[in-house]
């Protein structure tokens, strides 16, 4: 009987989903006892061709993991959903947009101003930029096509299942495969991951307050912060109370605050507006006065960069989307 054919591939991401997958360590094992691995281009030697003389279907299940902003990578994604029963969104950028997904309060042409003019690394006095086509004595040379937009994956092909994560924990990554493998899964769409959020989860949940209240925000790297307590408790944002949880607190365990990256709970439609939300209903000064109008303004204002720091991993994902720039 011949395996389930198996495929990884990897778009606008920073790689640490294909180091999650080897983070498997003997369990990986398993996986390719079970499975005939037919793509995985950073760690074995396959083609497009090969991909493309695959009949329709052919492929059990397809992992792809970043998001999507070049014409290479569409056509990929494109090509992987025909050749495949199944598509899981593996790791956030490819399932809410992640990192590369803050491209989208800029466009093409404002991302290449600053990677190869203005970046305070940039040595470039001739101006050279990436051109999508150019002539040389060999031949006509070419790069893929650099959109204007980040977009998620369910944004661009069908997508049947979400491993959240930056990256995913092994421990979800094998227990997604042997459902797989099992057959044992839950209706198309579900994120699997917990329904709970990381609040829920979070260890330091007892020592948060019954009625939390913060009249100061203070940044993390500039704060002592106590390893037992709440984040939220000590005047630091963590977003872990709208966050998916699921992770194995990796972040707060490093004492570091919760920033989203396994995205929403499935009752959050936005999870930037509603971290904010829940971040503004927590404003309160020292004891039950209300706070003023200027100082809820100077404690909005201590926030240095809410966008980014709101929207950090769910830009492309989110009701905005993307900043809407001028022509």
């Amino acid at each position: 009987m011949s395996k389930p054919k198996v495929a990884f591939y990897w778009c606008a991401s920073c790689g640490g989903c294909e180091e999650a997958v080897v983070d498997l360590a003997e369990d990986i094992l398993k996986v390719v006892e079970a499975v005939e691995i037919v793509l995985w281009p950073v760690a074995l030697d396959f083609k497009r061709k090969d991909v493309e003389a695959m009949a329709d279907g052919e492929i059990a299940v397809s992992f792809i993991n970043g998001a999507v902003r070049t014409e290479e990578q569409l056509e990929m994604v494109e090509l992987l959903r025909r050749k495949s029963q199944m598509v899981v969104a593996f790791g956030s950028c490819a399932h809410i947009g992640g990192i590369p997904g803050l491209a989208n309060f800029s466009n093409r042409k404002g991302v290449f101003e600053r990677v190869y003019h203005t970046s305070e690394s940039t040595s470039n006095p001739s101006g050279v930029v990436p051109k999508t086509r150019v002539t040389v004595p060999e031949g006509e040379l070419t790069l893929p096509e650099f959109f204007d937009t980040v977009n998620t994956l369910d944004q661009v092909i069908d997508v049947d299942y979400y491993l959240p994560g930056c990256a995913p924990p092994a421990d979800l990554i094998m227990d997604a495969v042997t459902a797989i493998l099992e057959g044992n899964l839950p209706p198309k769409g579900t994120v699997l991951a917990s329904k709970k959020s990381l609040c829920d989860e979070c260890d330091r949940n007892d020592s948060k307050p019954e009625k939390l209240q913060i009249s100061e925000l203070k940044r993390v790297h500039l704060t002592e912060v106590d390893p037992e307590k709440c984040f939220l408790a000590q005047g630091i944002i963590c977003l872990g109370m709208v966050t998916r949880g699921g992770c194995g607190q990796r972040c707060v365990n490093a004492n570091m605050p919760c920033r989203g990256c396994f995205g929403p709970t499935d009752e959050v439609k936005d999870f930037g507006l509603k971290a904010m939300s829940s971040i503004a209903s927590i404003f309160n000064i020292e004891g039950e006065k209300d706070m003023s109008e200027e100082e809820t303004q100077k404690l909005i204002d201590s926030i240095v960069d809410p966008a980014g720091l709101f929207y950090m991993y769910n830009l492309p994902s989110s009701i905005l989307r993307r900043r809407k720039m001028e022509d």
